[in-house]
């Protein structure tokens, strides 16, 4: 994998610009914040977007890859302002779970998600090497 940093731009924070990479490519549908058997055991952003970057991994593994093999993420959240306040409570989970910030990341906030509890849903895409 190899982090995109256009000439002269910073390095941004928290995610990469872009990433290139070659192999199997794996996408993990929206993940939210419930267990396997659909209970949310949090009722915040953060306790939510720690067990559905578990949920990636698990999904992840099924393939044989692994988190640092994810190259993008999406991120949807109902409550920008929330997200923003959690911002380094979901970093220490990211960094606990996923590793690297190295990866192509968007985040939006939407009105509702499908499940009335989900507070945030995650899509990612990994690239297990060649």
């Amino acid at each position: 994998m190899r982090v995109l940093l256009p000439e002269g731009w910073p390095r941004p924070r928290g995610y990469a610009n872009g990433v290139a990479a070659r192999g199997e490519m794996v996408f993990v549908s929206g993940m939210v914040g419930w267990d396997a058997q659909q209970r949310f055991p949090s009722d915040t952003i953060a306790g939510q977007a720690r067990v559905a970057l578990e949920n990636i991994v698990a999904v992840l593994a099924q393939a044989g890859a692994r988190p640092e093999h994810i190259v993008r993420m999406t991120w949807y959240v109902t409550d920008r302002r929330a997200y923003l306040d959690a911002a380094s409570e979901i970093g220490v989970a990211f960094r606990e779970i996923i590793g690297s910030y190295t990866i192509a990341m968007t985040a939006v906030e939407v009105r509702a998600l499908m499940e009335d509890s989900a507070l945030v849903e995650i899509e990612a895409t990994a690239i297990i090497p060649e």
